[in-house]
């Protein structure tokens, strides 16, 4: 698969979590969607929320986690998960 075929969703322990975090690269201007955690990582710890990062802003999401020191439980990258025809997020 292609490098555009990644995404990087990026997990937490509570959704309280996820929301703060969503806010804070929102108003840093760095693009990011609230998705459910795919299911290929469903054995990891994680609420079922994530948010969704394209490549693109991945490296200005690294940053703002590591200057603003945000709770989350990991960044994992995946590929193939979005399917145009069904998944429509915030």
């Amino acid at each position: 698969m292609a490098d555009s075929d990644i995404r990087y969703y990026i997990l937490f322990e509570t959704y309280e979590h996820g929301l703060a975090l969503h806010d804070l690269l929102s108003k840093n201007g760095i693009k990011n969607r609230i998705a459910p955690a795919p299911r290929a990582i469903q054995g990891k710890l994680s609420c079922g929320m994530s948010l969704l990062i394209e490549p693109e802003h991945i490296e200005a999401t690294r940053e703002c986690i590591a200057l603003h020191k945000p709770m989350y439980y990991d960044i994992v990258p995946l590929t193939g998960q979005i399917k145009s025809h069904r998944d429509k997020y915030c």
